[in-house]
């Protein structure tokens, strides 16, 4: 077997195991593969905590925004993201207090008036896509790429008295995944 196909398969091998263990280990997934475009999917990861709390408040996502990037502009494509203990109402919004707040805020997701999340059961289910502003977009795809998710909690000032349900994790983008691929056959040339 020559040492490019070897490469390849390698790679291959490396992207499914990223791919097998981010949805185990996380409860949410942000895809911020589209200009100007979040995604938020659930996973099938558990709760790490029983609470209830108001939706109108929400759950947050420690430091997914890097500084300065202002209003997020947001405006809701599509989606039914809610707690997997209650029904969604198809409208989560996005939220971030002021314009320098480093979290981001999803609220109003479902039509109880309390979400609830139980320690070892699934956490979310569910997906939703907004398109966000240029700005917006740039300070996601320059924050965190995977961090803690706080409940309930819609800013910064929250986190003393809100919870860590699980993780967040950015997947990877289409541009990150082409690099990896161009950084093995690179490498596997220079070994030919």
């Amino acid at each position: 077997m020559n040492t490019s196909r070897m490469s390849g398969i390698g790679l291959a091998a490396a992207l499914a195991a990223f791919a097998s263990t981010a949805s185990a280990d996380h409860l949410l997934e942000v895809d911020l593969s589209v200009t100007n475009q979040i995604t938020i999917t659930a996973t099938s990861g558990v709760s790490a905590v029983t609470i209830s709390g108001s939706q109108v408040t929400g759950f947050y996502l420690e430091n997914l925004l890097a500084g300065g990037s202002g209003s997020l502009g947001a405006s809701l494509v599509s989606g039914n993201l809610t707690s997997a203990e209650n029904a969604s109402d198809g409208s989560p919004v996005l939220y971030r207090f002021g314009l320098n707040d480093p979290g981001l805020n999803v609220y109003s997701f479902t039509t109880d008036s309390q979400a609830s999340f139980t320690a070892g059961g699934l956490a979310f289910s569910g997906t939703a896509t907004w398109n966000v502003s240029e700005a917006a977009y740039a300070a996601l795809t320059g924050g965190a790429t995977e961090g803690n998710v706080y409940f309930p909690a819609d800013d910064l000032g929250d986190l003393p008295t809100a919870q860590i349900l699980g993780t967040y994790l950015v997947i990877p983008a289409p541009g990150a995944i082409a690099l990896l691929g161009l950084a093995g056959l690179a490498g596997s040339r220079r070994r030919d």
